[in-house]
């Protein structure tokens, strides 16, 4: 039954937080990272780091708000839910340290890369998802292959890593609010 119900558990404002995050990383990179091909490790390092400290929260919050909303389920649609997103996570914690090693000269692709695996993830979790989260895939997937397609370290610019996810996240976010909104809508009109 969990593989076939919708899940409720990622919160809109903290999906909304992220993206405000992603904003604030972009804004350290330009004062801190001003070159990110001459600082390669550092620019990694900071984003990696926003990616965990989102991923945390959103953790922490789908853990209280799965059990509230699918109670006896809850345990089932959290662990589906990671399952799914799961390969893509962990590809994109992996991708900077085989980049940064084996051809350093392409932290370039690293942006387009991150994105195009994080468009992914969320096809991939798509199942459980509100239908219109397809939309916030294809973002992900466009804009990590627009950062390619620049082709050079004009890849490597806040914007590319801040606007993309700040836009694409506010997308997800605003997705899962009018599904719940919808959802409490169509339960009262049951009544």
């Amino acid at each position: 039954m969990a593989q076939t119900t919708e899940f409720h558990g990622y919160g809109p404002a903290t999906l909304f937080a992220t993206a405000m995050l992603a904003l604030l990383a972009g804004g350290v990179q330009s004062c801190w990272i001003p070159q990110p091909a001459t600082q390669p490790k550092q620019y990694a390092a900071l984003w990696l780091t926003a990616g965990v400290i989102c991923a945390a929260l959103i953790g922490t919050q789908m853990l209280v708000r799965a059990n509230r909303l699918h109670s006896g389920m809850a345990d089932e649609m959290v662990r589906m839910a990671v399952a799914q997103f799961l390969p893509a996570a962990s590809t994109g914690v992996i991708l900077p340290f085989v980049l940064l090693r084996v051809t350093p000269s392409s932290l370039w692709l690293l942006p387009g890369l991150w994105q195009i695996v994080f468009g992914l993830g969320v096809f991939a979790s798509c199942r459980c998802l509100p239908r219109p989260m397809l939309l916030a895939g294809i973002w992900f997937l466009l804009t990590g292959l627009s950062c390619i397609a620049l082709g050079d370290l004009r890849a490597l610019a806040p914007v590319t890593m801040s606007i993309a996810y700040a836009i694409g996240m506010t997308l997800v976010a605003a997705i899962h609010y009018f599904s719940a909104r919808k959802a409490l809508i169509s339960e009262d009109n049951e009544f």
